[in-house]
């Protein structure tokens, strides 16, 4: 450990010093100025990281936060639309609005948020280097807030996924995205403050849904956000923003980037986004939902119709075919809870159309095992 006490001066014996003395001499003073120096700036660890001192703060953390900017923003891209509304008193009134989106494929393939580009619009995007590009829509999923679009375009740069099963709580993250639809590149920087959440996100056109084992974090995520990368240090995506809370600063949330591999392979490989379904609505069992409708059952997906009469229960469905009915309340796929934070919907998108899974339920008190074979679902 170094000190930080003053320098004493050295002052030569009237007689002088012996070539061997002033050697040694010479050694001590730069052993003593260097360690200050030491002190004073930076301590290298053995495997090269710079461990900050408690005297004073070094401008590594910038720096590694500028350089995943530098790496990230070139791949950002700015989903601009444009549209002609028309207003309760009979005029048009046009509209424009702005999203975010980040290129996965250099040969224009774009990931962004599926409530940024599902309005019907004039959808244009616009790169980082200030090109301009007609867009056309890939595919959207059927069960998370996400779509792909692309653009006619080659050579692009390409963003580099990262694993979001490796986050960690307090680990640093950036958002890059079009704050507002009009601030281009906007750049955040937070902190992952949870993972694992399970939110409904409500959207001025879409409607409520239900998305879970998001990330929270607080790096700011503004409108015209949405469809941009969240990063980590490294600069590698490891979330897509989707959504704020409102009345709330510093908590928003972003869609794993694990969860869109799937869609992108998918995509890639098949021209759409597959996913598995089994074929119900439900309503979400928490304990709180139970305690308003005097329900024993505190977990579990009650399957029922929707608000507007939709069925309960597809039919020639994958669990029209296994005798899964309406009222039945569904506790477990292969043998895995559902839980006031893991839904149906995340149960099953673990698995692949074709797969038979076993379906655990309760109907008027009786539990009974259903074997489903699930199928592909539509967007």
């Amino acid at each position: 450990m170094f000190s930080e006490e003053p320098i004493q001066e050295l002052k030569p014996k009237p007689r002088g010093l012996t070539p061997t003395q002033r050697l040694y001499l010479g050694l001590a003073l730069v052993g003593v100025v260097s360690g200050y120096v030491g002190a004073f700036f930076f301590v290298q660890g053995q495997d090269g990281e710079i461990i900050k001192t408690n005297k004073h703060i070094t401008v590594t953390e910038d720096s590694a936060t500028i350089a995943a900017v530098d790496k990230i923003a070139p791949t950002v891209v700015s989903i601009i639309s444009e549209r002609d509304v028309q207003t309760i008193f009979g005029n048009t009134v046009h509209q424009t609005g702005g999203g975010t989106g980040f290129i996965i494929d250099e040969n224009g393939l774009i990931l962004t948020n599926k409530h940024v580009i599902e309005t019907k619009a004039d959808y244009k995007v616009l790169t980082s280097e200030g090109g301009s590009y007609e867009m056309e829509v890939v595919d959207m999923d059927p069960f998370f807030d996400l779509a792909l679009v692309e653009i006619r375009a080659t050579g692009l740069p390409v963003a580099e996924l990262g694993d979001s099963d490796a986050l960690k709580v307090g680990q640093r993250v950036i958002t890059v995205g079009n704050a507002l639809g009009e601030f281009q590149n906007s750049v955040s920087a937070g902190i992952v403050s949870g993972i694992g959440r399970a939110i409904t996100a409500i959207g001025s056109t879409s409607g409520s849904e239900r998305l879970e084992g998001v990330i929270q974090t607080d790096a700011a995520i503004n409108p015209g956000n949405s469809g941009g990368p969240l990063v980590n240090i490294d600069g590698q995506v490891v979330g897509i923003n989707t959504a704020t809370s409102q009345g709330a600063d510093g908590i928003g949330f972003a869609l794993p980037i694990n969860i869109a591999k799937t869609a992108i392979e998918s995509v890639q490989a098949k021209g759409r986004i597959v996913r598995p379904m089994i074929g119900l609505r439900y309503i979400h069992i928490t304990p709180e939902f139970a305690a308003l409708n005097n329900m024993e059952q505190t977990a579990g997906a009650l399957i029922a119709r929707g608000d507007n009469g939709e069925l309960a229960v597809t039919p020639n469905g994958p669990a029209d075919k296994a005798d899964i009915e309406e009222g039945d309340i569904v506790l477990a796929v292969n043998g895995e809870k559902i839980t006031k934070d893991i839904s149906l919907t995340g149960l099953v998108q673990k698995y692949s159309s074709g797969d038979t899974i076993t379906v655990e339920l309760l109907r008027n008190g009786r539990e009974l095992t259903k074997s489903v074979t699930l199928q592909e679902a539509k967007s």
